[in-house]
């Protein structure tokens, strides 16, 4: 089933504000949750919506959050979230960063007491697009990862996200889990109740699965990017460490989880990272973007393995999945739609998706 991407945006602010979230701060995170999904990262859009509310019902979220600046320097600042989900303030971190980088060249901003974010790929895009060199990483909730040679979750999916302008309309824009697979991805499967591909999960005991449900239910984990260790999964590991050092440590909120602690969460218990940072420091600006936007072409142009799938640069899928799915809306499989419809019944929120 699909819906046009206006109505699907505009679905999930109305149960957003039905939660008693601030109309402006809704509709930053129906930008944010609706961005994922028009680009086909539906593991960090509506499919959010179930766990929010699960925050939100035990009072782990506190849905009528404001999140201010608590502190800063001509570079630097430090967001508080207030306990509330990340979005808003993850855009704010970005705005300042930017305005910071655009006054004196470079900018770092952290947000501490905070809650999941979304795709981390919508903040970098900010910076790409005021003519920037952006990133972001963020902590993740649970302990759904296993170092690599463990077979015990002790981190997150912890995703990374970088940027920088090119050609107008098409920066080079990275957004990856530094996991195999984000965990979203593992519960859409069994929203849908279907297997997942061999080398996403691995159950309680370290074995492979290809049951969603052993993630989702039984204390399972993901494996770090890569795998295995023959696949180079230290490599995902230590990216994964990289992102808690920096989101957590400077933030001050947990770097590492036991099992136990992440099965009783405290609100705000998440942390953000960016940084931006203006290629005029070194050389003319719109020269450094007609470069990256030839270099960008160049491996475009590189000799494919199949002629029916040309090589890609990092942004490519998910404008082209963007193109398509603001012609034909927006698929939501039926898993889903009933338990958002559900969602928002409980909340009053007014149905429009049909």
């Amino acid at each position: 089933m699909t819906r046009p991407f206006e109505v699907h945006r505009e679905q999930i602010q109305l149960i957003l504000e039905a939660w008693g979230m601030a109309r402006e701060y809704a509709a930053t995170t129906a930008d944010v949750l609706s961005y994922a999904d028009l680009c086909g990262i539906d593991s960090h859009g509506m499919s959010m919506l179930p766990p929010y509310d699960r925050l939100r019902r035990a009072g782990l979220l506190n849905i009528g959050a404001s999140p201010t600046v608590e502190q800063e320097t001509p570079v630097s600042a430090l967001v508080d979230a207030g306990g509330g989900l990340g979005h808003p303030a993850g855009k704010l971190a970005m705005e300042v960063a930017i305005a910071k980088a655009r006054a004196i060249g470079i900018a770092c901003v952290v947000v501490r007491n905070t809650a999941h974010y979304g795709a981390c790929g919508y903040y970098t895009k900010m910076a790409a697009e005021a003519g920037f060199i952006g990133m972001s990483t963020t902590t993740t909730p649970g302990v759904t990862v296993a170092p690599t040679g463990g077979a015990q979750g002790r981190l997150g999916t912890d995703p990374w996200s970088m940027s920088a302008p090119g050609k107008e309309g098409e920066p080079f824009l990275l957004d990856m889990a530094t996991a195999t697979v984000a965990s979203g991805k593992v519960r859409n499967k069994a929203n849908e109740k279907l297997p997942v591909p061999e080398g996403w999960v691995m159950s309680s005991d370290g074995l492979p699965s290809t049951d969603p449900l052993d993630l989702i239910e039984r204390k399972g984990f993901l494996t770090s990017l890569g795998g295995t260790p023959e696949g180079a999964s230290h490599k995902g590991y230590g990216l994964a460490a990289m992102a808690r050092i920096l989101s957590a440590g400077l933030a001050g909120a947990p770097m590492l989880l036991r099992p136990e602690e992440a099965s009783q969460p405290r609100t705000g218990s998440l942390a953000h990272f960016f940084f931006v940072m203006d290629p005029g420091l070194f050389r003319d600006g719109q020269a450094f973007r007609e470069d990256v936007a030839g270099f960008c072409e160049s491996l475009r142009q590189t000799r494919p393995v199949d002629p029916q799938k040309p090589v890609q640069v990092a942004g490519d899928p998910e404008r082209a999945n963007a193109a398509k799915r603001r012609q034909a809306g927006i698929p939501v499989g039926a898993g889903l739609l009933a338990q958002v419809r559900t969602l928002a019944q409980a909340s009053g929120a007014r149905w429009i998706m049909g």
